[in-house]
């Protein structure tokens, strides 16, 4: 017999994307999943594989050093059974010259790119041939993998849904934005693989490194390091919260994580300007699903940083309200991280599923600026002993805050102030564009013996103050939405619950704020010194809060802080509300003109009134949405949106992906920014 000849060979990328799922990445390179068969089809020339006379075996490699008893090489021949738990190759179909292989992966196999390569022997004769590369993911759908997720609504959000919400605002007004994740669009894929091979654990053993790439824990562990810069680890995002971003992008400009992947790759891994945590979040949910990890957005409402790890922050204010001595301890608006779904063989049994991993860079962990992954089990059952970085989060949804009054001859006085840490803890619904509440996954009931259990588990002492005390009461209210360019009134409500006569001083004041808990100036105050409550009296008094005093100095998370001191003169005990009042921003409208189907035009038509009293100048609208715009579309507008006046944009598109898709917006100027806007369309496959 003469020796076989390899003439032509087909991956099949678009049959074996569409069975793995991975058909959105494009069709110029093979994409599969772990633990699944993939097919081959080998054409030789001259004779075709007779079984018995050739021999035929692959190597498949990854890494820049492939070592058999790394994992990161294997060599395996064409048998008729596949061996369970190793690589294996069994002959599907003959057809003349033409012999189709289904080859398959274990599922505890290293991902990333690996070369395949053909071993031919007939006799003593044997030739090798180069057959290309495929990457290789983590499988979802596989009962064995470690990220296996039963549901198949689920892997469909956390694995494959391009396009979700992320929950912003405040506790009492939870607002919605729309993200691009964009894990299939051209290239991020390469670039979540340079990401791995740019980290320093990669650059010190590149061996070890590549050879724990089977393990969802250590992705996530790097990929948590990997997505801040503040390790000199050439990551993804620089992290800025002081309003000042003119030398890069506002924190709130971004939609999306495919134009940040593709700038930080575009510049030679040079960390891309500016991150909070919301954008680092984010980032690293497409680096997961892009990597095949099921992973999922979250937001935490009012959500303590806590330094020293005494589970109790302390906030000073002046008798105004006014934060006097900085405490390193934060308390957040809210703070967004990632759940990836994983099992934890490396943990005792009990700790598979979600997984908290946080990359905004806040505390080191291990020497790094990392965070997770953290079993939210463990969170909630107060095990903060097991690894990763519970303390830090259990903090996060559990702390305490005290807030001490610092009087004006420097004497402290604590105030009574109800329990606000770790409220609302929100994402997206599966399927759905509603809020899916989840804080009962991090916390049991307040006030319950299963909470009481657990607190004493973490040695944490809940203050105890329940809302029902006897005695003055204050609450902030909001008559109705407040919108930008217009004023609003709050509302200071104090309540007597006492049968005896009280005299108090009220000091209501409101100031821009920072959704990281820092205060500009302010922009309404109103001291009442003589305010006096019958029995069981319950007394509003109004704040009118002015455009032309905020909107000068309303910072891009358009938040306004409002609180209210409530000093008793005979017991000089005081009573503090605070409220984060939410400024709207204008709708964008957005109208779709045309039969939304796959390869076929379409027109948008996106629209935003100024309800400034203001032009508005410097005018950008961006686009985008996977599978529906190729890359950013931007719109710079010549001239300036008078006040009440139209800003609009009328752009064509043709969608190459069928399914639900998000057409996503947002606009900047010098006196609006960060203003969003999504339409969702369902484009009709080609018939």
């Amino acid at each position: 017999f003469a020796e076989l000849v390899l003439e032509m060979w087909d991956l099949q990328c678009e049959r074996n994307g569409r069975e793995h799922r991975t058909a959105e990445m494009g069709c110029q390179q093979l994409v599969v999943r772990r633990g699944q068969p993939f097919t081959i089809t080998l054409h030789f020339a001259g004779r075709g594989y007779e079984e018995g006379v050739d021999k035929l075996a692959f190597n498949v490699e990854t890494g820049p050093c492939p070592i058999e008893t790394s994992g990161t090489r294997s060599h395996f021949a064409v048998t008729d059974f596949p061996e369970e738990g190793a690589w294996s190759a069994v002959v599907q179909q003959q057809d003349g010259a033409a012999l189709c292989v289904s080859l398959c992966s274990p599922t505890s196999a290293c991902i990333g790119r690996y070369s395949l390569t053909l071993e031919a022997s007939t006799g003593y004769q044997g030739t090798s041939f180069h057959i290309g590369d495929f990457v290789l993911l983590f499988n979802a759908w596989h009962p064995e993998d470690t990220v296996y997720l039963r549901d198949e609504d689920e892997r469909r959000e956390y694995v494959l849904s391009q396009q979700g919400l992320i929950y912003q605002g405040a506790r009492d007004y939870i607002t919605s934005t729309p993200w691009n994740f964009g894990q299939f669009e051209d290239d991020i894929l390469s670039i979540c693989l340079k990401l791995l091979d740019t980290n320093p654990k990669f650059l010190r053993d590149q061996n070890r490194d590549c050879s724990r790439r089977n393990d969802p824990v250590y992705i996530g562990r790097v990929v948590s390091a990997m997505v801040n810069c503040n390790d000199e680890d050439r990551g993804v995002l620089l992290g800025r919260w002081d309003d000042n971003y003119d030398d890069g992008m506002s924190p709130m400009a971004w939609i999306g994580s495919v134009d940040i992947l593709k700038r930080w790759k575009k510049f030679g891994c040079q960390p891309v300007k500016y991150g909070q945590c919301w954008v680092f979040a984010a980032v690293a949910c497409t680096v997961m699903r892009c990597l095949g990890v099921p992973s999922r957005v979250v937001t935490n409402y009012n959500s303590a940083h806590d330094t020293n790890g005494n589970l109790v922050i302390d906030r000073y204010l002046n008798e105004t309200g006014v934060e006097d001595r900085r405490s390193k301890d934060m308390i957040w608006n809210f703070h967004c991280w990632v759940e990836s779904w994983m099992a934890r063989p490396d943990l005792a049994p009990g700790y598979d599923g979600w997984q908290a991993l946080d990359p905004t860079p806040q505390e080191k962990s291990e020497g790094v600026y990392c965070c997770g992954p953290a079993p939210v089990k463990a969170i909630k059952e107060g095990d903060l002993q097991m690894k990763y970085d519970i303390p830090f989060i259990f903090a996060e949804v559990n702390a305490d805050v005290v807030y001490w009054i610092v009087q004006r001859d420097g004497s402290q006085k604590k105030s009574t102030h109800s329990s606000v840490v770790g409220k609302n803890i929100s994402t997206k619904s599966v399927g759905r564009d509603s809020r899916e509440d989840i804080t009962h996954n991090y916390k049991y009931p307040e006030g319950s013996e299963k909470e009481r259990e657990v607190f004493a588990k973490a040695e944490h002492e809940k203050s105890s103050l329940s809302e029902g005390d006897e005695g003055l009461h204050v609450k902030i209210k909001l008559s109705e939405g407040a919108n930008n360019g217009s004023d609003f009134d709050v509302f200071a409500v104090v309540s007597n619950d006492t049968d005896t006569e009280r005299v108090c001083r009220l000091m209501l004041c409101a100031r821009t704020a920072s959704y990281n808990g820092t205060v500009g100036p302010q922009c309404g105050m109103k001291d009442l010194l003589n305010l006096t409550l019958g029995p069981r009296a319950v007394q509003s008094v109004p704040l009118r809060i002015l455009y032309e005093k905020y909107g000068p100095c309303l910072t891009q998370d358009n938040i306004i802080k409002v609180v209210a001191l409530l000093t008793e003169y005979q017991t000089g005990d005081i009573v503090l509300a605070m409220r984060d009042v939410y400024i709207q921003n204008p709708e964008i409208k957005i109208r779709i003109l045309g039969e939304p189907m796959q390869n076929r035009k379409l027109v948008a038509e996106i629209t935003l009134v100024n309800p400034l009293t203001a032009p508005l100048n410097n005018c950008v609208f961006v686009v985008e949405g996977a599978g529906l715009t190729e890359g950013q579309r931007i719109k710079e507008l010549e001239d300036p949106v008078e006040p009440q006046a139209e800003a609009r944009f009328r752009m064509d598109f043709v969608p190459h992906q069928a399914g639900l898709r998000k057409l996503m917006v947002d606009f900047e100027s010098d006196k609006l920014t960060g203003v969003k806007g999504y339409r969702n369309v369902i484009i009709a496959p080609l018939p």
